[in-house]
């Protein structure tokens, strides 16, 4: 018996042995899982923060887009404006526009003028031309801001 007795003492001790060197790499094994897991965990709630950002500044450009376009609308439609401008200038600056600057009580005083040119029967030779704006008191379009 002394035989099979020295023999499990002796697979109890390589037993024991193989235990005590595989037991610290296990428990480093289960550190280093445990590790790996917080670290992802960590990864998963900075992308997620990442992407919330992310989201936040791209409703952001979208509103920033959508002002642009109205601003560019704006200038747009501010550049038509200046282009009529320009173009009401022109028409006065050759004298085309005349009728516009004399009103109907005044047709008397600038009779004989370009404003109020009259033919023999005593018609405007403007506002009675083929194509040309009807005199200032039969304009339905005249504007009075430029």
């Amino acid at each position: 018996m002394s035989t099979v007795l020295i023999i499990v003492i002796v697979a109890v001790v390589v037993v024991l042995l193989a235990l005590a060197f595989l037991l610290p790499r296990a428990r480093e094994r289960a550190r280093v899982a445990a590790r790996e897991r917080e670290l992802g965990q960590r990864r998963d709630q900075v992308a997620g923060e990442h992407r919330e950002v992310a989201g936040e500044r791209e409703r952001q450009a979208e509103i920033a887009d959508s002002r642009a376009r109205i601003a560019e609308q704006e200038a747009a439609r501010e550049r038509a404006e200046a282009g009529a401008h320009q173009e009401r200038a022109a028409l006065h600056e050759k004298g085309l526009a005349d009728h516009e600057l004399v009103a109907d009580d005044e047709r008397e005083r600038f009779a004989g003028t370009s404003a109020v040119e009259t033919d023999r029967g005593g018609v405007s030779d403007r506002a009675g031309a083929a194509g040309d704006e009807p005199a200032v008191g039969n304009d339905p379009e005249r504007t009075t801001d430029g």
